[in-house]
């Protein structure tokens, strides 16, 4: 049975509910007993029902619902952060960087890789991460997510063809994909997910296994397609149809699959995409840093406003490099109306659903998480108001978006515990942490074989 008394009043805070009415409670209180929330209302009214319970003073604070980063690569390239030059492409980046990366990568770089992506997600207020598929040892990945305390889902590498890193036959692929959904049921703070790298790395075969796998467990389903022409290119040359309409063939679009990136698509496939209720990821970062031409073919603002599924993500530390959604939510809108060459397209409040709300909706987990509302997981953030960003107080959605950042993140709560307090990470030493990925930063490139380099002169003060 529920409990009905409160572990703890967070109060005095400005309460974004994002629920239907998306109604914001001046001066409002949440109430969370165990991992959910028991009641939002006005602080006097919940102090008055539950006098001597155990408060979070949020006075001069924003409490918005944790934030959703539906994309994001927890191994590899958090160990190297900064390391892959930004002047290549991103074929050369994958190839001659992030393959040999995690050829060399050891079951404890993925562990300790994670949990460095993980605390980092938790200090900029996300609570629920999509791991987007660079796997070997998943059970150390998911070891990270719950020694953070962050909740997500979490799969493992999956291809089938020849001369890459983790390949096997489809049939091996799909064995190992069930056997994470079954180590990692739903309703647990780490899900497993049917996942697959996706481009033009899985044969038919294992593509309608892999939709058939998330249909039938209800686990859902991720997968890379069309950040860059090449998928296009690729799918026609393979079947004489573009990626999503090849995928719609197979029986793989539906309501189970979030589709990260989706830059590139035509008329046909954003159809496609709306009429399946497939969800995608958006990381614009990302195709920013990589020049992927999403400000020349992206058309994640139409399909937002067509009510297709959309949630934003922070990709990778090379490529979106900072795991922030709202930074990222501010950048989706920014492109939306500039792209369109109309201010009025979509706005902060747009993106502030997007990284909550809409982001939820679109991983499949709404029922659980992105709004503040009664029965729902006490999933919280609290934003320090205070700095001059804040200064005078304006609309919230517009300051969240427009003027504010992970930065200003001052708590957070996954499942009622706290996991961020006064913008440090409770559940890991953070110190530590840092000394032991420096550490294994240098071994996992020396044993790649590859050299950092410097655009310009590097030299030794002392």
């Amino acid at each position: 049975m529920a409990s009905t008394t409160p572990d703890l009043l967070i109060t005095g805070g400005d309460v974004v509910t994002m629920n239907p009415r998306r109604e914001v409670l001046i001066g409002g209180a949440v109430a969370i007993a165990g991992e959910r929330i028991l009641a939002v209302g006005a602080t006097g009214e919940l102090r008055a029902r539950w006098p001597g319970a155990a408060e979070l003073d949020a006075t001069d604070c924003v409490v918005t619902p944790g934030l959703v980063n539906a994309h994001q690569h927890l191994t590899g390239d958090p160990l190297v952060r900064a390391c892959i030059p930004d002047d290549i492409t991103s074929q050369e980046a994958v190839h001659r960087w992030a393959v040999p990366i995690h050829r060399a990568h050891t079951a404890e770089d993925e562990e300790l890789a994670a949990l460095l992506a993980c605390v980092e997600n938790l200090r900029n207020g996300v609570t629920t991460i999509v791991e987007a598929g660079t796997v070997a040892h998943p059970e150390r990945v998911a070891a990270a997510m719950t020694r953070s305390g962050v909740r997500g889902t979490v799969g493992v590498w999956g291809w089938d063809v020849e001369g890459v890193p983790h390949s096997a036959p489809a049939a091996e692929v799909l064995e190992r994909l069930s056997e994470v959904i079954e180590s990692y049921p739903a309703g647990g703070l780490v899900e497993g997910r049917v996942t697959l790298v996706g481009h033009g790395l899985a044969s038919d075969e294992l593509l309608a296994g892999a939709a058939e796998l998330a249909r039938r467990t209800g686990a859902g389903m991720t997968m890379h397609m069309s950040p860059t022409r090449a998928d296009v290119d690729h799918y026609l040359a393979r079947s004489g149809r573009r990626p999503l309409l090849h995928l719609a063939r197979l029986g793989v679009l539906g309501p189970h699959l979030l589709l990260a990136h989706g830059v590139w698509l035509d008329d046909a496939e954003v159809d496609a995409l709306l009429d399946s209720g497939t969800a995608v990821a958006y990381c614009p970062w990302a195709y920013l840093r990589l020049g992927q031409g999403v400000t020349r073919a992206g058309r994640h603002a139409e399909i937002f406003t067509r009510s297709g599924r959309i949630a934003l993500g922070c990709d990778a530390a090379n490529a979106g490099d900072a795991a922030d959604i709202l930074r990222t939510a501010a950048l989706a809108v920014g492109l939306a109306k500039d792209t369109a060459v109309d201010p009025t397209t979509i706005g902060a409040p747009e993106g502030l659903e997007m990284a909550t709300i809409r982001g939820a909706e679109a991983i499949g987990m709404a029922d659980r998480i992105g709004s503040i509302e009664e029965g729902k997981l006490a999933d919280l953030v609290v934003h320090d108001a205070t700095g001059p960003q804040w200064t005078p107080r304006g609309d919230v959605a517009h300051q969240l978006i427009w003027s504010s950042d992970g930065r200003n993140v001052r708590d957070v709560l996954v499942g009622g515990r706290h996991v961020v307090r006064r913008g440090r990470c409770t559940t890991v030493d953070e110190h530590a942490l840092r000394e032991r990925a420096i550490t294994s930063s240098a071994g996992l490139l020396r044993r790649a074989g590859i050299a950092v380099r410097h655009r310009w002169p590097h030299l030794r003060s002392h």
